[in-house]
């Protein structure tokens, strides 16, 4: 689904080639047309802001919005497990998930870097990308609330993928998000704080509290896992971000 990997192009930091592909990345969403039309032409709005606006401008802005202010990082653990220690596997899980789709990214950022999630999902199948999407729903409409909350143009992001998705929010976990911090890039000192390293939790109990949040699941390892002194199920597609509903089935299943 290239409206995808358009999407990730938007989120992506601002070039000059970015700026010169304005052109076919509308040419692409109007040959998709997967988009509803009230999101589209926010897109389209986007698309022309970066295309029009000074390189250096459009880069200071990304980086005042997207890399220093933690509430607003395109790094989607970053919302679910924070600093804790479920992260690391998380990001193991989701690398082993991208190599078994065929998918090999050539960025250095980290697999939970949004844009790269939305280039891998651009190379699945539409019902499967757009199931995909759907998985981290919960932080991407939470993203979208903090943007639209500033007036930012980059809202039309998410608010395409979750019009795309169509996925059922709970309100509860978008309140557990809600009340995270979030500050202004201005206020340094709210900004360090926000940004000074958590206590990392070992042992039990070390991810006790998920807020409810949609996960890039850490559990696929341990779901894949046999039990004692029974043979390996036979393999079947699991969802990459897991739902609280789904990690409790799972739980009760075991």
């Amino acid at each position: 689904m290239r409206t995808l990997k358009v999407i990730s192009a938007l989120l992506s930091y601002p070039t000059p080639d970015l700026q010169a592909a304005a052109d076919e990345m509308r040419t692409v969403l109007d040959a998709d047309n997967v988009v509803p039309a009230a999101a589209r032409a926010r897109l389209y709005a986007l698309i022309a802001d970066i295309e029009g606006r000074d390189i250096y401008d459009a880069q200071e802005r990304y980086i005042l919005l997207f890399d220093r202010m933690r509430s607003l990082s395109l790094h989607l653990f970053e919302h679910v497990h924070g600093e804790s220690r479920d992260r690391g596997q998380a990001m193991v899980d989701l690398i082993q998930v991208y190599e078994a789709g065929g998918f090999s990214p050539t960025a250095s950022e980290l697999p939970d870097y949004l844009p790269l999630f939305l280039e891998y999902a651009s190379t699945r199948p539409a019902r499967e990308a757009l199931e995909l999407i759907g998985q981290p729903g919960h932080v991407i409409a939470a993203l979208q609330e903090r943007l639209e909350k500033r007036s930012s143009p980059y809202a039309a992001a998410f608010a395409a993928l979750v019009a795309m998705a169509g996925a059922r929010l709970d309100p509860k976990v978008l309140d557990a998000l809600r009340a995270e911090p979030d500050f202004e890039p201005d206020d340094l000192e709210a900004l360090d704080a926000a940004w000074e390293e958590e206590e990392v939790i070992f042992g039990p109990g070390a991810a006790a509290d998920d807020c409810g949040r949609d996960a890039l699941s850490a559990r696929l390892r341990a779901a894949r896992r046999p039990a004692p002194d029974m043979p390996p199920p036979a393999p079947a597609p699991k969802p990459i971000i897991s739902t609280p509903l789904t990690r409790q089935n799972a739980a009760g299943q075991a």
